[in-house]
């Protein structure tokens, strides 16, 4: 069949059609669908354009980064839908603000940036927060979960887009901490802190194959006898110019840049290679260590785990594993999967904080967990407070009705200790009988506490 003969007028027509549509394209690529806002790559592209041209003109690029303070409050107590109309609305108020030279953008969740020439950064990133903290209502409630903003400003702060983020991010991060609803612009002491930090992943990255990263250990006391029963592992980086470090100064940035599996597999190995003797002399029975929700996250972490242990002279009867419950939230099934398959092997499994949630008996009834661990929290005022010590003796209650053996942590004090004993608690642990220690230390505490041998009489 010949092909159709098209006027001019026609194929003007076809040709401003497909135009039109490969523009709706580009515009649906380059946008937010829920706020009508640039998105995150749309952003990053034009932000590299401005700062290019900034550079040609020798002028300024001021970048604000905006966040909602109590956006996963709202979402928690009116539900996603609600929490999509104030981010729709804020983007209806951030397009409205923004001037001819500036252009907002939705970067994720409910983070927001705008492009700007400003020079009175103060002036507008005060403007931001009051525009975004004004009230609304949604579901006829009316809501106000208020705004941080940080600021950065090329080229004084940053020469190039990464960075120009970063430090607005940083500038962000410190107007959070310090309660929100403000701004704050990136500045010496920012610039300060963050090239600590940046020697700090450094020597992080370094650290780990070096061996900086050791274990300790605390003990764990039989409430019966005041013997030491076992252990529980805790990370601790020997840096070689700061000395001892807690996991407070490096997980979180361990997490962050992945290294926190590294750091685990490292601290498990030496653990066991340090541990494995004291269970095979009858030291102590048992060996517990934490894993991070990350790594349980993990489909394959059990088997992983599994096969590190088989390299290590440690019994798989003696390991017991840690496990928070927010991961038992976030995937019940890939956790039953897990448990099962380390109680399999004779692995114990422990649930960590104890107490502070909801789902903690149904974990119990359903999953072959062995031991639970109260939380530091309930612990501090039990004797002292009629409510807590009511509270701490029925979950001790029940979980003894379920079968489960219990470890008070966190315990600081004789009246702590004294309590939780007559209220059935089976172990415990915390400063009142040792603080965290290294592993030879660790050894000649144990190597003191063995019973020593009966001496015979001598002949008469």
């Amino acid at each position: 069949m010949a092909d159709k003969n098209y006027s001019h007028a026609e194929l003007a027509a076809r040709v401003a059609a497909l135009e039109a549509e490969r523009a709706l394209t580009l515009r649906l690529a380059q946008t937010d669908s829920l706020t009508g806002l640039l998105n995150r790559g749309a952003f990053t592209t034009l932000l590299c354009a401005r700062l290019d041209a900034a550079r040609e003109s020798g002028g300024t690029v001021s970048l604000f980064v905006v966040d909602l303070d109590r956006f996963k409050h709202l979402n928690d107590t009116l539900g996603h839908h609600a929490g999509d109309l104030l981010l729709a609305e804020l983007g209806e108020r951030l397009r409205a603000e923004c001037g001819p030279a500036e252009v907002a953008a939705r970067l994720g969740g409910d983070e927001f940036a705008i492009i700007s020439d400003a020079r009175e950064v103060g002036r507008r990133a005060a403007r931001l927060v009051s525009v975004v903290s004004q009230p609304q209502m949604i579901y006829g409630r009316q809501v106000s979960p208020g705004a941080s903003v940080g600021v950065a400003v090329f080229p004084q702060d940053a020469g190039d887009a990464a960075d120009l983020q970063r430090f607005a991010d940083l500038a962000l991060y410190r107007v959070k901490t310090r309660g929100g609803r403000r701004w704050s612009a990136f500045d010496a002491e920012l610039r300060a802190e963050n090239e600590r930090r940046r020697t700090l992943e450094e020597e992080l990255r370094r650290a780990i194959p070096a061996g900086e990263i050791e274990p300790w250990f605390q003990p764990v006391i039989d409430s019966t006898t005041g013997g030491i029963t076992g252990v529980e592992v805790l990370a601790r980086w020997n840096h070689p110019e700061q000395g001892l470090l807690s996991p407070a100064a490096f997980v979180p940035m361990a997490e962050e840049l992945g290294l926190i599996r590294a750091i685990d597999e490292a601290v498990f190995d030496a653990a066991c290679a340090r541990a494995a003797p004291w269970v095979a002399d009858g030291l102590i029975e048992h060996v517990a260590c934490n894993v991070s929700p990350r790594d349980l996250l993990d489909p394959g972490f059990s088997r992983k785990l599994i096969g590190r242990l088989a390299g290590t002279d440690l019994p798989a009867t003696a390991l017991t594993v840690e496990i928070t419950e927010t991961f038992l939230l976030q995937d019940m099934a890939l956790a039953r999967r897990h448990i099962e398959r380390l109680a399999a092997k004779g692995v114990r499994v422990a649930l960590d904080d104890f107490g502070t949630g909801y789902s903690n008996l149904r974990a119990l009834m359903h999953l072959p967990i062995q031991t639970v661990k109260l939380d530091r929290s309930l612990i501090a005022d039990v004797g002292r407070d009629a409510r807590v010590s009511k509270l701490v003796a029925s979950l001790l209650h029940a979980a003894r009705a379920l079968g489960v053996s219990i470890i008070a942590e966190g315990v600081e004090d004789e009246g702590q200790a004294l309590f939780l004993r007559s209220a059935g608690c089976d172990r415990m642990q915390g400063y009142f009988f040792a603080r965290p220690m290294s592993a030879d230390a660790m050894e000649a505490q144990l190597l003191e506490a063995r019973p020593q041998p009966a001496r015979r009489r001598a002949a008469r």
